[in-house]
């Protein structure tokens, strides 16, 4: 049988852009050992340039939605609920039944970036980079923990 999973649920406001991105990265780069839900407080349509920024770097967005947090709160247990934005971080309830561990790693809201169209696809990319990078980062420190902790047993 094969080892259950860990669930990551990202928590975003409006669950149109970065939970959205996170979901797909994380994925992508460790679906084999994660699974990624994301969700919003007041959920929002998927802004477009949230899937071209992702489909351009080969990041699949098949069955990608915006889900209200209410989907998940006190109805699926996930080790980790990841806040991506600060508004959310400030209106996300301090219980939530079922999470067993809070992160927040909050990133700026490309959506509310002014700009022309050119400037404001950079500023998707720019975000959807250091989404990546912080997912990447957060994952390793998790499997460093893990292996300490199996090298002690």
């Amino acid at each position: 049988m094969a080892p259950s999973r860990t669930k990551v649920l990202f928590l975003c406001t409006g669950n149109s852009c970065r939970s959205q991105m996170a979901e797909a990265l994380l994925r992508h780069h460790a679906g084999d050992r994660f699974e990624a839900f994301s969700a919003g407080m007041d959920p929002k349509p998927i802004h477009p340039l949230t899937l071209q920024v992702l489909e351009e770097k080969g990041i699949s967005t098949a069955g990608l939605r915006s889900k209200d947090s209410r989907e998940f709160l006190g109805k699926v247990h996930v080790q980790y609920l990841v806040i991506v934005c600060d508004k959310a971080s400030q209106s996300c309830p301090r219980i939530w039944p079922g999470v067993t561990n809070r992160v927040s790693m909050l990133f700026e809201d490309p959506a509310d970036f002014e700009g022309t169209d050119a400037e404001r696809l950079d500023k998707f990319r720019e975000v959807r980079d250091q989404i990546e990078a912080g997912i990447m980062s957060w994952v390793w420190s998790l499997e460093a923990k893990q292996r300490e902790l199996a090298h002690k047993s």
